[in-house]
């Protein structure tokens, strides 16, 4: 079984739009949020790839399926997991919740790029970091 990070947080009010429910591209950050803590929890942030191994993990990939809204001071918990990495691209699915109830699921793709913007293979230590994880 893969494993599951979850990362924590409640509504901010900013987050709301007119209609006092979280405006949909929220989600697409709290996803980051939650890759973010998946990539600390396995043993690097997304930093230390970048300023010592000059890779980027960019997005090459999202869709978000909303079921339910969030509304500000909800306490959010983002699931993520990492489905599938190779040597040059990763993809991580999320579940956000508020209580039981099932707000959204997504998924990114992300492709391993140089400072030049061209795909490179992810560095050894960092892809043998995320593999431990599923």
């Amino acid at each position: 079984m893969p494993y599951t990070c979850e990362s924590r947080f409640r509504v901010r009010y900013a987050e709301t739009d007119q209609m006092g429910m979280v405006y949909y591209a929220n989600y697409l950050i709290w996803m980051e949020v939650g890759r973010t803590d998946f990539c600390r929890e396995s043993g690097f942030n997304y930093r230390d790839l970048e300023r010592e191994e000059h890779a980027f993990l960019t997005v090459a990939e999202a869709n978000c399926r909303y079921l339910a809204p969030a509304r500000y001071d909800d306490a959010i918990l983002v699931e993520t997991e990492l489905s599938r990495v190779r040597s040059r691209a990763a993809e991580f699915t999320y579940r956000i919740k508020c209580g039981l109830t099932l707000l959204a699921e997504g998924r990114t793709v992300h492709v391993v790029i140089g400072t030049d913007g061209r795909p490179r293979t992810m560095p050894d230590r960092y892809l043998d970091l995320l593999k431990a994880k599923l």
